[in-house]
């Protein structure tokens, strides 16, 4: 066949045009959006009290809970509890973010924290996983919220809401939940990580990345992770049990009991 004939080869899904990664592709992208409260005042023009941003994180990772939050900001940017610099927690250093995290809680009308675990995630998926930690959230707020701007999903509830496509890099109210999600959920894995150091859990934070694929070969996957999760269910050594798990006895179910979750609220 003439080299004119030929079929070139087919590009990598992780790869675009340009040769680079889908996620640094999406980075770019989100770095060229700008995060305003445009969202928030058409709420408040149509009537709506309390408009609350969702958002949740560690939807990827291998290991732990997925975690949302939830925050209500206070009207029309009042000058008294203005927070500046919010925007996506991903475009964001740690330190900034435990920064904007406590000012968030402290200039906010409501926030909520809510985590769903790894062994729901696994029963249930983790696209469900994470909009129930979304929904457990938004229940937690109090006051309560009267409208809903939610990063890209739409929730089981009968609260009018908005899903917004990069809604975290677009909408001040979900880059706060953004952040309060992501801190909380750094945490949470790195109080892990003495418990299982061979993953590397307080650089990765559990997400897939060369070093962890190589512990899961070696060591096999923690109680903790997901198993569900291709990488995790195809390591080459089972899943590790805890010694208390094979000692206590299953829980007693109870019709009407809520699935476990934990969470975190404050006003």
């Amino acid at each position: 066949m003439s080299k004119s004939g030929s079929k070139s080869a087919p590009r990598s899904k992780a790869s675009n045009a340009d040769g680079i990664s889908a996620s640094t592709a999406k980075l770019r992208l989100l770095k060229k959006l700008r995060c305003t409260l445009n969202f928030e005042k058409r709420a408040w023009a149509a009537g709506a009290e309390c408009v609350a941003g969702v958002d949740e994180v560690g939807r990827g990772s291998l290991f732990g809970p997925v975690v949302a939050a939830a925050v209500i900001l206070y009207r029309n940017d009042d000058p008294a509890h203005r927070i500046r610099g919010l925007r996506d927690s991903k475009l964001l250093p740690a330190e900034r973010r435990e920064d904007l995290a406590l000012l968030i809680r402290r200039h906010s009308i409501a926030w909520a924290v809510a985590a769903v675990d790894s062994a729901r995630i696994d029963q249930i998926n983790i696209y469900q996983a994470s909009r129930l930690a979304m929904l457990h959230a938004v229940q937690q707020l109090a006051p309560a919220a009267g409208y809903l701007l939610v990063d890209a999903v739409r929730l089981d509830c009968e609260l009018p809401q908005q899903p917004i496509i990069h809604g975290d890099a677009l909408s001040v109210s979900i880059a706060a939940a953004s952040i309060l999600a992501k801190v909380e959920r750094d945490r949470m894995i790195s109080a892990w990580d003495p418990v299982f150091p061979m993953y590397g859990l307080a650089s990765n934070k559990g997400y897939c990345t060369p070093h962890h694929l190589a512990a899961l070969r070696e060591h096999g996957p923690s109680p903790l992770h997901r198993q569900s999760f291709s990488p995790v269910w195809s390591a080459p050594i089972p899943q590790e049990v805890l010694g208390f798990m094979l000692d206590e006895p299953a829980p007693e179910v109870v019709p009407g009991d809520e699935e476990p979750v934990e969470a975190i609220a404050e006003t």
